[in-house]
């Protein structure tokens, strides 16, 4: 059998696909969350995977444990003084010259899933070194950084093939950008978050050092696309209310590592934690990055999540909080709006309206009916959105484009180079 006969078998068969993902962290942002689920899952078909990323050295590892190999593409440490745009060229720099000096694979696939790794990877098509990618377009930014902007457009534009993970930036990318792609949905690992009983709520919460008392959850880190300075001020008419009824309320906010400055509106969100009458450590908990493990905790021992963010891909945190019976006070945004209906197993809010968003957390406790409502549609919800249904669905999506590509062309003239 020839190699191209032999590795058109291999393509017709689901399980022989060697597959490179890229990612630009190994912190637990939304797109390196996504890169280490998708990697396992489809490692669990029967695929060859292998996730690249930018780590601080060689000797560096992801936030958590995986099973799937990995190279990690050595970036040093973020200098404090180094500018933004400076930083953004180095990265897309380092991660295009290890690739050229380290070429991956062969692979069928080569997989971004962020603007850096999308970067490095269109100028190793454009030398030969690759033959396509694919991108994954988790959402579109409001950068103001010429570099950024520059990272984003080459991201959208350049690839062979897009996909998106909500039909709400289909959409925009078709009307902003005049270019096509295909949905597939994240997913939630639903082993990992489940209900928790009477029992394991108690040793959560014990476990937090918190009080019998009310509990919101925020996770994704003080930024603006997070909302962070809104649901600051909501939580404190929230918490002043329930105290004139002799009731307590804290906010748990965790999260925090990003590859963007956001520093002037960090500065904005602790001038006015220090204005308002609300305690560090009392009322408000800064969790800052919690360890991975900490992370089910943290929905075990919630009442309640609160999460109006102003812009989102999908929300995983929404489905993880679902999966793990906590009520979702989320967005009235279209993307939330594709798998939440209001007051049936979410309830949504202007995210806009400071009023609105205390109000509506101030219901989630005082409406003991649609808390329970909310909370037993959850679960029903996440099992919709199982990673491993995400991990087929890119499966059957690879062999579609490979079927429809001429077979010299999917690794083996590249692989018979070499």
């Amino acid at each position: 059998m020839s190699k191209i006969e032999n590795r058109k078998s291999e393509i017709q068969n689901p399980k022989s696909l060697r597959i490179a993902l890229f990612t630009y962290s190994t912190k637990p942002r939304g797109g390196v969350v996504h890169t280490l689920a998708l990697a396992e899952h489809l490692q669990a078909l029967g695929h060859r995977v292998h996730i690249y990323a930018l780590g601080k050295d060689e000797r560096s590892a992801f936030f958590r444990p995986t099973p799937a190999p990995f190279t990690l593409i050595p970036a040093g440490s973020p200098d404090d003084d180094e500018p933004l745009d400076e930083r953004i060229q180095r990265y897309i720099q380092t991660y295009y010259e290890f690739l050229t000096h380290h070429r991956p694979g062969p692979f069928d696939l080569y997989h971004a899933q962020d603007c850096i790794s999308a970067n490095a990877l269109w100028r190793l098509r454009e030398a030969g070194l690759i033959p396509r990618f694919v991108r994954t377009i988790h959402h579109i930014d409001d950068f103001v950084s010429p570099v950024l902007i520059d990272c984003q457009n080459h991201s959208i534009y350049r690839p062979d093939f897009r996909l998106v993970v909500s039909r709400t930036w289909q959409e925009r990318l078709a009307q902003e950008f005049g270019v096509e792609s295909t949905v597939i949905h994240n997913g939630v690992e639903l082993s990992r978050f489940q209900p928790a009983s009477q029992a394991t709520r108690a040793e959560a919460r014990a476990k937090l050092g918190l009080a019998e008392q009310w509990v919101f959850l925020n996770i994704g880190g003080i930024e603006p696309r997070k909302n962070s300075l809104r649901l600051l001020r909501a939580f404190q008419t929230v918490r002043q209310a329930l105290a004139a009824q002799g009731q307590a309320a804290v906010l748990l906010m965790a999260g925090g590592d990003t590859l963007l400055d956001y520093a002037p509106y960090r500065a904005e969100f602790f001038q006015a934690l220090k204005q308002s009458d609300l305690r560090v450590d009392r009322d408000i908990f800064l969790l800052g990055v919690a360890p991975d493990d900490l992370i089910p905790v943290l929905y075990q021992a919630a009442d309640g999540l609160a999460f109006p963010s102003v812009k989102e891909g999908w929300g995983l945190v929404a489905l993880e909080a679902m999966a793990a019976g906590v009520p979702v006070l989320a967005s009235d945004l279209p993307v939330f709006r594709e798998y939440l209906h209001s007051e049936e197993n979410a309830l949504l809010v202007d995210p806009l309206d400071e009023a609105a968003i205390a109000a509506g957390l101030l219901r989630l406790v005082q409406d003991g009916s649609l808390r329970r409502r909310l909370a037993a549609a959850g679960p029903a919800t996440a099992k919709m959105f199982s990673w491993a249904a995400t991990a087929q669905a890119h499966a059957n999506y690879y062999q579609t484009i490979l079927a429809n590509l001429p077979e010299f062309q999917l690794g083996v003239n590249d692989a018979a180079k070499r």
